[in-house]
């Protein structure tokens, strides 16, 4: 006698970072939201505690989670999951999001109403209801540049990619939460691991874009993102292997890293003036710490995940 086998329609990715706090409500907001039950759920437990890793088994049985306790960045913990997802399509979700509708449910039935569509994003909220990101659009030199000199904010520009209403076609999707075809994510070689924290997936939708596969976003399904929950302990790292990773993705010739690597020293070298002059005291040393941080990363052949590598274990283990 056969067993069927469950089939699986999604397969939600999410990578957790030892923080219960976070996970705890992401999951069961999934579960209580969404109403589908053809649906699995991966959980990267990366570098968990034994304890955690005993609460987790005990209080959502049916998750099936991948343990990872080596240093890894977001791309190559999402690919753990990824490459083992069954579902025909792949949700990858950060662990500080929470459903109050049935976001799974209505993206499923967004690709039924866009077939172009081969990644589709909900739109996200901060905590307070705050819009976050609706669609993004190409990202660029010139809109690094732009950035820098606060003349572009992604979250208050309205484009054909940006801000639109009900299912839109967008340029990039962003990491916190988007679901993909999983054999176009598979054709695409999943994320590239060579990025570590920051810009994978951009990266990723824009390799996309670049083989004719399409971005849409469903500006009526909403998310609530609490940025900043993922990592918040470790920031400092972070922001430094995201630095290096824009500037391996932006100056990917000659001239375009010559260009970034100006730009960035510049903006970088007018911080650290201006944090000198006019910052207390206080401030003063752990901004200047980060300016100069920043700009050594420029300097450095070492890969994002050896930077985030050598600041994580100064956070960890600080020398006295």
């Amino acid at each position: 006698m056969k067993i069927k086998v469950k089939e699986v329609e999604v397969s939600v990715v999410i990578v957790c970072m030892n923080n219960l706090i976070n996970l705890f409500p992401c999951l069961q907001s999934i579960i209580t939201q969404t109403q589908k039950n053809d649906y699995e759920i991966f959980v990267i437990a990366y570098l968990f505690s034994g304890r955690n890793l005993e609460l987790l088994k005990s209080k959502y049985p049916d998750v099936i989670i991948i343990e990872n306790s080596e240093i890894a960045g977001f791309s190559e913990n999402n690919n753990l999951a990824l490459r083992q997802a069954q579902g025909k399509y792949c949700f990858v979700l950060n662990d500080d999001t929470i459903m109050d509708m049935p976001v799974i449910d209505l993206l499923v039935e967004s690709f039924k109403k866009e077939p172009r569509a081969s990644f589709m994003s909900p739109k996200t909220v901060y905590g307070d209801g705050r819009l976050q990101s609706c669609g993004r659009p190409p990202i660029n030199i010139g809109t690094y540049l732009l950035s820098a000199l606060k003349m572009w904010k992604e979250q208050k520009t309205r484009s054909k990619y940006i801000n639109q209403v009900g299912i839109f076609q967008s340029y990039n999707v962003t990491g916190a939460a988007f679901m993909v075809k999983s054999l176009v994510l598979k054709e695409l070689g999943y994320f590239d691991e060579s990025y570590f924290f920051c810009p994978e997936d951009i990266a990723l939708s824009t390799l996309a874009n670049k083989k004719g596969y399409k971005c849409f976003v469903n500006e009526s399904v909403t998310l609530v993102h609490l940025e900043g929950g993922t990592a918040k302990n470790l920031q400092s790292a972070t922001y430094l292997a995201a630095l290096k990773g824009m500037t391996m993705f932006l100056g990917n010739t000659f001239f375009k890293k010559m260009l970034i690597h100006g730009i960035i020293f510049s903006e970088f070298s007018f911080k650290l003036i201006y944090w000198f002059f006019n910052i207390s005291a206080q401030n003063r040393k752990s901004n200047l710490e980060k300016c100069c941080n920043s700009l050594k990363v420029l300097f450095l052949n070492d890969a994002p995940k050896e930077i985030f590598s050598r600041h994580y274990y100064n956070i960890k283990f600080p020398k006295h």
